[in-house]
């Protein structure tokens, strides 16, 4: 069994073991392309799945990872669409509360949620207003502090 969930993991960027045998990978996306500087970027995760409509029990994970496509003003072939994904300019919100609300569902209680965000296009003041969930702690990372590293606990 697996007791760990990356609810959109795309190429696992940020993973020191990119097979870790404690995840379970999930993307919505099951792709490959070739990136403008000709690097291959590669997207298979173990599951297929909409992170709104998680198809996991209640309390399953002992921790969920939720690094969510963070753009809407990008192009839907351009590489940054290809590397990150793309959030849908009119359903954003409603997407992102229907996955917060489904990370935390499927998480055990005293569960830790790591929640990856970049402000390029919504401030994550924005995003936090989503869920019900108080933020433990976070961190501000990047070339201009615009990605924010933010846990919860259950």
């Amino acid at each position: 069994m697996k007791t760990a969930l990356d609810v959109c993991c795309g190429s696992r960027m940020f993973y020191f073991d990119k097979q870790d045998k404690r995840t379970l990978f999930c993307d919505n996306r099951n792709e490959n392309h070739i990136l403008c500087d000709g690097r291959a970027l590669n997207i298979h995760p173990d599951a297929q799945v909409d992170f709104t409509r998680l198809p996991f029990l209640d309390e399953t994970f002992y921790q969920v990872s939720f690094d969510p496509p963070h753009l809407v003003k990008v192009g839907k072939n351009s590489w940054l669409a290809k590397k990150y994904g793309c959030l849908h300019s009119e359903t954003w919100q409603e997407d992102l509360r229907k996955a917060f609300s489904e990370c935390f569902r499927v998480l055990k209680n005293n569960g830790i949620l790591i929640f990856k965000w970049n402000e390029t296009d919504i401030p994550v003041k924005e995003v936090l207003a989503l869920t019900e969930y108080k933020p433990w702690i976070g961190h501000i990372s990047g070339k201009r502090s615009n990605t924010h590293w933010i846990s919860f606990i259950k």
